[in-house]
């Protein structure tokens, strides 16, 4: 029997045919991941994993944005403020539980990256197993544009992609590029017209289904003990980095120019 997933508030999980839809919610938001929804993130792969009746799961976001990462304009508003505080404070530990439950989940996660993925979003599609994007969208990891370090998980998977010099200029200038384009550098495995992103990313998702379970997943889990090296030699200093500079007065002041001159697809860091 399929658990209930009916308590998540910022997730969706549809279940058909040992495949789980897991949709980032707030299209209204642009799927922005704001600290409701990241606790929500780390605790769906435990739910997922102990569901009998998934077998792979697809990650994708509601609307035309797959997330546009942090919800910036909280952030500002609680910027000095004693909730914001206590808020940094939890970053360290709710990043590690974010990805290490990932990482840890057997069952395969395939990214439909179905349109802009920005910052915490990039990141969260970056650590799926495989990945498809629309050819269009807009994608990179834009930390430093509002003064923050790239420190949730950019700093881990970047250079595992792409290698170390490449992803280091791509993270401190903040760049965006096309979905076409991070096909092309290696960072994504699939690219498709965005109207196909999720039936292509669907296609690889029955493909696995359809295989033995325990070889699929094991295999995973195998290729995971080197991320999660990194995972582990990375996050405890780029996360403890990136709660310093949440809360300087360099990201206060650059999240503000950012939303005031931002065109309106790039809201979230």
């Amino acid at each position: 029997m399929t658990l209930d997933y009916s308590r998540y508030q910022y997730l969706s999980i549809q279940c058909d045919n040992g495949i789980a839809t897991l949709m980032l919610n707030q299209p209204d938001n642009r799927n922005a991941i704001h600290a409701e929804m990241h606790a929500e993130l780390e605790h769906v792969w435990l739910d997922l994993q102990a569901d009998p009746q998934v077998n792979v799961i697809v990650l994708t976001g509601a609307g035309k944005i797959f997330s546009a990462g942090g919800d910036i304009k909280r952030m500002i508003n609680r910027f000095g403020t004693d909730e914001g505080w206590q808020t940094s404070l939890a970053i360290p530990a709710s990043t590690k539980r974010l990805f290490q439950g990932i990482l840890e989940v057997e069952k395969p996660i395939v990214a439909a990256i179905n349109g802009d993925a920005v910052g915490l979003g990039a990141t969260l599609a970056l650590f799926c197993d495989a990945t498809v994007i629309a050819e269009g969208a807009k994608f990179g990891d834009s930390h430093v544009k509002v003064g923050l370090v790239a420190g949730d998980g950019g700093a881990v998977i970047w250079p595992i992609l792409v290698g170390p010099n490449r992803a280091k200029e791509f993270l401190m200038r903040g760049k965006l590029m096309s979905g076409k384009d991070a096909h092309a550098m290696g960072l994504v495995n699939h690219v498709a017209p965005a109207e196909q992103v999720l039936e292509s990313a669907m296609q690889i998702a029955r493909e696995l289904n359809a295989l033995p379970p325990l070889a699929v997943r094991w295999t995973k889990l195998s290729v995971n003990k080197w991320i999660k090296q990194q995972l582990n030699l990375i996050l405890d200093a780029s996360i403890a980095y990136e709660m310093l500079s949440i809360n300087s007065q360099d990201h206060h002041e650059a999240a503000k120019a950012f939303l005031e001159k931002r065109a309106p697809v790039f809201k979230g860091n």
